[in-house]
């Protein structure tokens, strides 16, 4: 999924201008490559290390497993190029930046300028929060957050976007006969609870449900999911200090992109006015939606968002704990800016240097 979106990303941005493009499979080998590879371009075996190590930068979207497999054994061969990864793997190593352009842009020019050769994808609701609430982080009025996510199936791949299709298709027919909306739930209950229904990527039915659990367990009661929130967001930022990141991690029914509900301890007390303003300037995509029961059902929903850059965030308002406690609620396409667009962006930064 992540890399279809950025193959069509890069191709509305003619983001191939000016490099010489190889394209690799794990699955295909000597098949027809995309077209920008030229007429006679053909797939190559995304295992040959030989032909890995003659490209300048290497831009994977292909899992962690992949990455596991083929990254130290380049690094061991010699290979000095730019490795560029979707996968979580080398997220929190010390040699490797998570790339959030434009949310820290001076963070990854600092590590151009120090050598550094590997940039990761960081998690998409993590990535997503920032791009939505960055200008708070920015001018340093964050002291902590505490994140409830709604996550859409599309952050589990594309098989997990299609058993929820599944789900959704035997629950439509098990309602299909009711006349009432008591015997509708019976029967749509009854389907979800049978052994019928497809949960093999799930492992629980999530269509007309939820999961609030992602990810492996983590000490003190996290999800890694959760976990992620501070380890990741602190990194992107490049903070001196960690900011407190915490919150509870749910899959819902949804096909494609996530939201986020935001409690924000502010550092003091900041107007409305002001803090409307200062989230705007998080990035040219953040659109403050107002707090209005019409601008919230019309902008701020998945439906509405999907497919899109743009990144929402509304229901802004101080919460009865103090004047310092502020309420938002955020959308944002996790195949977007949750994954295919900060890699999309590196490639550029490189090209501007290479």
């Amino acid at each position: 999924m992540v890399g279809s979106v950025l193959m069509q990303r890069m191709r509305e941005e003619s983001d191939f201008a000016g490099i010489e493009p190889v394209f690799f499979t794990t699955s295909n080998v000597g098949g027809a490559a995309p077209a920008e590879a030229g007429p006679k371009g053909a797939l190559l075996d995304a295992y040959d290390l030989k032909a890995l190590a003659t490209c300048q930068a290497i831009v994977s979207c292909q899992g962690g497993d992949y990455t596991q497999k083929v990254y130290a054994d380049l690094r061991k061969n010699g290979w000095t190029g730019y490795w560029i990864d979707a996968a979580s793997t080398l997220r929190m190593m010390d040699h490797s930046v998570i790339i959030l352009d434009p949310i820290n842009r001076g963070v990854i020019d600092r590590a151009l300028d120090s050598g550094v050769k590997d940039y990761i994808g960081g998690n998409c609701t993590v990535s997503l929060m920032l791009m939505a609430m960055g200008g708070l982080f920015r001018e340093g009025l964050v002291e902590w957050v505490s994140s409830m996510t709604y996550q859409a199936a599309s952050g589990g791949g594309a098989a997990k976007m299609l058993e929820l299709m599944k789900q959704m298709s035997v629950l439509n027919a098990a309602a299909a006969n009711g006349t009432d909306a008591l015997t509708v739930d019976r029967a749509v209950t009854a389907a979800q609870r049978s052994d019928t229904l497809p949960t093999g990527e799930f492992g629980a039915p999530l269509a007309g449900s939820l999961l609030a659990w992602i990810d492996k367990e983590m000490p003190d009661g996290q999800t890694k999911e959760e976990w992620k929130g501070e380890a990741e967001a602190n990194k992107i930022l490049g903070s001196a200090k960690a900011i407190p990141i915490d919150g509870i991690c749910v899959r819902v029914g949804t096909l494609r992109c996530h939201s986020q509900g935001l409690v924000v301890k502010m550092t003091r007390n900041v107007p409305m006015n002001d803090v409307e303003s200062i989230l705007a300037s998080s990035s040219d995509w953040t659109k403050i939606v107002p707090n209005t029961k019409d601008a919230t059902l019309r902008d701020l929903t998945p439906t509405a968002v999907s497919g899109t850059l743009t990144v929402p965030v509304g229901r802004l308002h101080k919460l009865r704990m103090g004047p310092e406690y502020l309420g938002a609620f955020t959308v944002g396409d996790q195949l977007l800016w949750g994954a295919a667009e900060p890699l999309r962006r590196m490639v550029n930064i490189l090209k501007e240097r290479m």
